[in-house]
């Protein structure tokens, strides 16, 4: 299987677009496309801290994510009492990566909640939503610099998220919804622009892997993150 759907080769990812400031009244958004996958992500800053960090004297940054009904084939039921199961663990993720590179001590005492909601899903919806939210906080984060509200710079370096995964032996990077189903090994990889892992996310959906077969899908990885950060920094320069 050397070609994919759309004549991608395996180490190709999606075409990526991220359209700026879709959210007039959000401090910084983003709408992210990764093939028919669309993710729109609104950062929101607010004064105050949770109860358990107003001693800290340090921010904090918090995600939420949701899938609209028709975001799939067929229509998903709302959270209406509140997030469950995949729901949390997607928006504890994107939480823990925008963090991973947010100086809390610039950012005051303040907090800021980026909300992912997902408008068309075709796979790789928590690593678009997390490539998108880091530009959503990027952009609030120029808008606290603009505001008085930090005196430094929060975001101390880039971060983004893709999957990988082994389809008949074979590394295949950005899987989309049928590539996903199909996959032998699935793998949602979390990296910044330094070179480091934020998480990583691997299973085995029948036999287990060897560790070539860990290696080959992390260098993969690496290697789809370094096209999200050039165009995340593209983006952003175009704005600024």
């Amino acid at each position: 299987m050397s070609r994919r759907a759309g004549g991608r080769r395996p180490d190709e990812g999606r075409k990526i677009t991220l359209e700026l400031d879709v959210v007039p009244y959000a401090e910084g958004s983003c709408l992210i496309s990764t093939g028919d996958t669309r993710v729109l992500c609104a950062a929101s800053v607010v004064s105050g801290v949770p109860p358990w960090r107003e001693q800290s004297g340090a921010g904090w940054v918090t995600a939420e994510y949701a899938m609209l009904p028709r975001a799939t084939h067929t229509r998903t039921s709302r959270e209406r009492t509140g997030a469950k199961g995949r729901t949390q663990e997607i928006q504890r993720l994107i939480g823990r990566s925008l963090r991973s590179v947010t100086d809390m001590k610039r950012l005051g005492q303040n907090t800021v909640t980026v909300d992912c909601d997902v408008l068309q899903a075709d796979g790789g919806t928590r690593t678009a939503a997390i490539t998108g939210a880091f530009v959503a906080l990027s952009l609030a984060a120029d808008w606290m610099l603009g505001e008085g509200l930090a005196e430094r710079d929060p975001v101390t370096e880039a971060v983004a998220a893709i999957s990988v995964g082994l389809i008949d032996g074979v590394p295949f990077l950005d899987l989309d919804y049928g590539e996903d189903s199909n996959a032998q090994v699935d793998m949602n990889v979390v990296g910044t622009k330094g070179g480091g892992f934020v998480e990583v996310q691997g299973t085995a959906e029948g036999d287990p892997f060897p560790r070539s077969n860990l290696d080959a899908l992390l260098d993969l990885a690496t290697a789809g993150l370094d096209g999200l950060f050039a165009a995340q920094a593209e983006a952003l320069a175009a704005r600024r």
